[in-house]
């Protein structure tokens, strides 16, 4: 049992790590690569579905991981599709100085919004596959995954100390202007906190026996806790090199300077 635990947590660890990875790689390159590589990944995505429509049929340690990392490569493509520029916003172009309030959401809106009806169409065609079948991995993996997207573009949104623009392709670097650099803001505590006392209240209740660990309940788990980690590098010094130092080239990555960091 504690072999196949750590077997899915580890799992877990590697789709999100190379899955990351490989955006990021993919992301810094000639520009002129791009459609091919989301092509390529489109195609991927359409395989994604089947695994997906394969893993819900029954319930099984096969299906939990076939669904799992079917949802991770359908994330992927969503996330190449944005860091790409193909799929953002209507708006591409810096946050107007000096505004606040309601007009500074809706520019910020306006910059992801084809993104995030593009990942809300994806999560309500996982719950019209899910009517009638057993397995539920993959459709709370996809759930999990946009609950802490979105908590962590509010976080962005708010502003934290850590806000990755440094590693913006220049073709996505007006996104700067919309990244705060803050102290840690009141709706970090409260969202950093809530993950955690989820993540230690299913663990608890797992050691309790209260629920059954069953494999995809350990990949969700672990997601959870990954989720996590990625909302406290919002905080912490901790550089992306140190992860995912072999896809962030620096030699052919494109990143902001401090200059363009300063530029409205």
């Amino acid at each position: 049992m504690v072999s196949d635990t750590l077997l899915a947590a580890g799992y877990a660890a590697v789709c999100w790590w190379f899955g990351t990875g490989i955006i990021l790689w993919l992301d810094r390159l000639d520009p002129r690569s791009f459609r091919w590589s989301l092509s390529g990944w489109s195609v991927l995505l359409v395989l994604s579905f089947w695994g997906v429509s394969e893993s819900m049929k029954g319930v099984s340690v096969e299906n939990a991981y076939l669904g799992f990392g079917s949802v991770i490569v359908m994330w992927g493509w969503h996330e190449l599709a944005f860091l790409t520029g193909w799929l953002t916003g209507s708006r591409k172009r810096p946050l107007q100085p000096g505004i606040e309030g309601l007009a500074r959401f809706k520019q910020s809106l306006d910059v992801i919004i084809y993104h995030e009806i593009g990942l809300i169409a994806n999560l309500a065609a996982l719950w019209l596959m899910q009517r009638d079948q057993p397995n539920h991995v993959a459709l709370c993996t996809f759930a999990l995954l946009w609950c802490m997207r979105v908590s962590g573009k509010l976080n962005l949104y708010f502003g934290v100390p850590q806000n990755g623009a440094q590693y913006l392709p220049k073709h996505l670097s007006y996104l700067a202007s919309y990244f705060p650099v803050r102290g840690i803001t009141s709706w970090f505590v409260v969202s950093f906190s809530a993950a955690v006392v989820l993540w230690v209240w299913i663990v608890s209740q797992a050691q309790l026996g209260v629920v059954e660990v069953t494999t995809g309940w350990v990949l969700l788990a672990s997601l959870l806790g990954l989720g996590i980690l990625e909302h406290a590098m919002m905080v912490l010094p901790w550089p992306l090199e140190r992860l995912w130092g072999w896809a962030l080239n620096t030699k052919r990555e494109v990143v902001l300077d401090d200059a363009s960091l300063d530029r409205p």
